[in-house]
């Protein structure tokens, strides 16, 4: 029970598949999701090799970030609570144990901490949208995409960006800027978001893009 020690690997993100959907990411629609990226999940990882995927996935969590603020795009991170109710835990005990405690670890990890401009949303499920106020907030500023970024990518993301498909939100998976338990899950999450939900991305695409939104705007 619990989080496993995940060893270092990385994604081949030059393989990643060419999306089976036309969408692209626009900067007057899109909002970028920080997913769960608290030092309790992140500490999990073996981070001795700077090249290793969680560490990549910072760095490009970060250019997209950078990317987000260039051009006015709303920035949204997941956090799940320490010391949670059994009540409001639920299921999730019988799968991963009581969670996250108030010991520092439930922090975001330093290297992405939310500025004041940013949305923080208390994290209850696996989908970001599960027991929040996203939906609400997203239609309430006129954005139907998502640009998923964070771990885990066959757990949090992966569910998130089925349920942002349910909801008739846009999802763009942007596999390059996610980590996950192994690569073989994380192929597996790239693999079915591609074939039933999600445009699957590089970071490097979905700057491209919203640099292309912003001067077809002009």
């Amino acid at each position: 029970m619990g989080l496993p020690l995940i060893s270092s690997y990385r994604l081949p993100a030059e393989d990643l598949p060419v999306p089976r959907v036309n969408w692209k990411a626009d900067a007057s629609r899109a909002v970028l999701l920080i997913h769960d990226m608290q030092r309790y999940f992140i500490d999990a990882f073996d981070q001795a090799d700077p090249q290793s995927q969680i560490c990549l996935a910072i760095e490009n969590i970060r250019t997209l970030r950078d990317a987000a603020d260039e051009a006015g795009i709303p920035v949204v991170y997941t956090a799940q609570p320490p010391n949670q109710r059994p009540s409001d835990r639920a299921l999730l005990t019988d799968f991963w144990g009581g969670g996250l405690t108030d010991d520092g670890r439930e922090e975001i990890t330093a290297d992405l901490s939310p500025r004041e401009s940013d949305t923080v949303l208390t994290k209850w499920r696996y989908s970001a949208f599960a027991k929040t106020k996203l939906q609400e907030w997203m239609h309430e500023a006129g954005r139907d995409q998502l640009m998923i970024t964070g771990v885990y990518s066959h757990i949090g993301c992966l569910t998130t960006a089925l349920d942002a498909f349910m909801r008739d939100v846009q999802p763009f998976f942007v596999a390059d800027a996610q980590a996950d338990f192994s690569l073989d899950e994380h192929l597996m999450a790239i693999n079915y978001g591609y074939g039933r939900c999600a445009s699957v991305a590089s970071t490097r695409s979905i700057v491209d893009q919203l640099q292309e939104s912003m001067a077809t705007a002009l």
